[in-house]
Formats: structure tokens, sequence, C-alpha cells
């Protein structure tokens, strides 16, 4: 064993444990710059999805709402 249990957790020793970096954001290859435009071409694309989803609510909760409104028209008052 390495390091004990003990020497992870230690937040005195600012030292990295395990050997060094693998990968993260100061990691070389630019792969976070070609994810990121993927990611970011597929939030645009859910973007305009939900805006289409949310006209079509809207647009089905207005009729429904004055499909009820009719309804209760018709039911309070009598001619």
């Amino acid at each position: 064993m390495e390091n004990s249990w003990a020497d992870q957790w230690d937040y005195n020793n600012p030292g990295p444990v395990g050997g060094g970096n693998k990968g993260g954001k100061n990691g070389g290859g630019g792969g976070a710059s070609k994810y990121g435009k993927k990611v970011g071409e597929g939030l645009g694309k859910t973007k305009v999805v939900a805006s289409k989803g949310l006209q079509k609510v809207k647009a089905g909760s207005s009729v429904g709402l004055q499909w009820i409104k009719d309804k209760y028209h018709k039911t309070t008052h009598k001619y």
C-alpha cells in the first residue's frame, strides 16, 4: 500500500496523492473544447425543442380553458 488512509485525507499536506494530473482542466489534449462544442450544439437543439413543446402546451391549455369556460357558460346561463 503506497499511502495510508490517513495520508489520503490529510489536509495539512498540500501535495497531490496518487502521482499527478490525470487530465483535468490543466491537462493537455483539448478534449474540453472538442466536447464543449458538441455539448453546446446539443443544448441549442434542446432549447429549440423545449420552446416548441412549450408553445404546444400553451396552445393546448388555452384551448382547454376556453372549452371549460364555454361549458360553464352554457350551464349557468339558461335562456
